[in-house]
């Protein structure tokens, strides 16, 4: 990874009144895809409009190479912002519009077309430089904005939801698209998204945000496989919690499914022991759907099934199962299996549950006072 290019330090920002960002800090690598991930409200496209010089913050700074372009307004940054309309101009045509900000910038008449067509070409829009925008399809307005803003050859480029208005295969073909395009043009990303499956798709490194706050960021292996918090886990992918209780920092035992398991502990909390007990932290452990194996229960079978199978969902290459635990707390789990050679079971099938994982996130209740 290259280093720093833009480095955000303790940004905080109000609006109306409200905190919508506090006390962000996290560093952006010179030709890396960056994404800022979190539900609608989080901050996301703020931080993003405070990165662009649209937005001051109330408190922080922002490093450009290591120098400060907090105060600096918007046309003297070296970046572009992609919308998630697009911001076009309908009255003119697709090449005009790539033109823009050449011309804005008083380039040579020759090095702005030479610019603008190679900005089409690495989009598969030239051929399309003398449509009206209006005569052509959101994926095709997508492809110019995305040439518009990289024709000018920035360091950083700012996408805010830019898929949000494609249907799905559309949206999926872009997203490989915008990846190949970032990785041939050496530039940086920043890409604002609330679905994880797309910032997955794209991003070398994921910020995740909530209530203006920095949850976790990480690669998107860290964020899947060990994230930070319950926020986290929940945010990405299907999570399961099962109660456990941790006798030390290694191994968590889980009663629901009759097993100790290997954990990453998380959020350390206080433990808490009877006389003449070990101490235990009271928690849950993260188990993925996939993590999890069941097998069917044969009714004359002497084990104690500890799962009823509720429902199952074909999902093409997998099927997922609920199950019920049959435990004290009567929860039930997402179950992921490969549909492939396997038989199905019916609604009410006893099943027993086994964790195939070897080292999973434990967090430790938080005690209150």
């Amino acid at each position: 990874m290259n280093g720093s290019l833009l480095s955000v330090r303790n940004i905080s920002a109000d609006l109306a009144n409200r905190a919508v960002l506090q006390n962000l800090s996290f560093d952006v690598a010179d030709g890396e895809f960056f994404s800022l991930l979190g539900p609608s409200g989080c901050g996301k496209t703020t931080l993003l409009k405070i990165v662009a010089g649209f937005l001051q913050p109330a408190s922080g700074e922002l490093l450009w190479n290591g120098r400060s372009i907090t105060g600096l307004p918007p046309q003297q940054r070296d970046l572009n912002l992609v919308f998630q309309n697009y911001a076009l101009f309908p009255h003119m045509n697709v090449f005009d519009n790539v033109a823009f900000g050449l011309r804005m910038k008083k380039l040579p008449p020759a090095e702005i077309s030479e610019r603008a067509h190679e900005a089409l070409e690495l989009v598969r829009m030239k051929p399309f430089a003398q449509r009206r925008i209006n005569e052509l399809s959101g994926g095709q307005q997508q492809r110019v904005a995305l040439a518009r803003a990289v024709a000018p050859r920035p360091k950083l480029v700012l996408l805010d939801e830019p898929l949000g208005a494609l249907d799905l295969q559309l949206r999926k073909q872009m997203q490989i698209e915008l990846k190949s395009l970032q990785r041939q043009l050496g530039m940086t990303f920043i890409y604002v998204t609330h679905d994880q499956e797309e910032a997955f798709a794209m991003s070398d490194r994921i910020a995740i945000l909530n209530q203006g706050r920095l949850e976790q960021e990480g690669s998107p292996e860290i964020l899947y496989k060990e994230p930070a918090s319950r926020f986290v886990a929940r945010f990405i992918g299907n999570a399961n919690f099962l109660n456990a209780a941790a006798a030390d920092g290694l191994k968590a035992n889980c009663p629901a499914l009759q097993t100790d398991v290997e954990i990453i502990p998380f959020a350390k909390a206080a433990a808490t022991a009877q006389p003449n007990q070990t101490a235990l932290t009271q928690g849950v452990l993260l188990v993925r759907p996939e993590q999890l194996e069941l097998s069917p229960c044969p009714p004359e079978s002497t084990v104690r099934a500890n799962g009823e199978v509720l429902m199952r969902q074909y999902l093409g290459a997998q099927i997922r199962y609920f199950v019920r635990l049959q435990d004290d707390s009567d929860s039930q789990v997402a179950v992921d299996v490969h549909s492939s050679e396997h038989s199905l079971l019916e609604n009410g099938s006893k099943v027993n549950l086994f964790i195939r994982a070897q080292r999973i996130p434990f967090y430790a209740d938080v005690q209150t006072p």
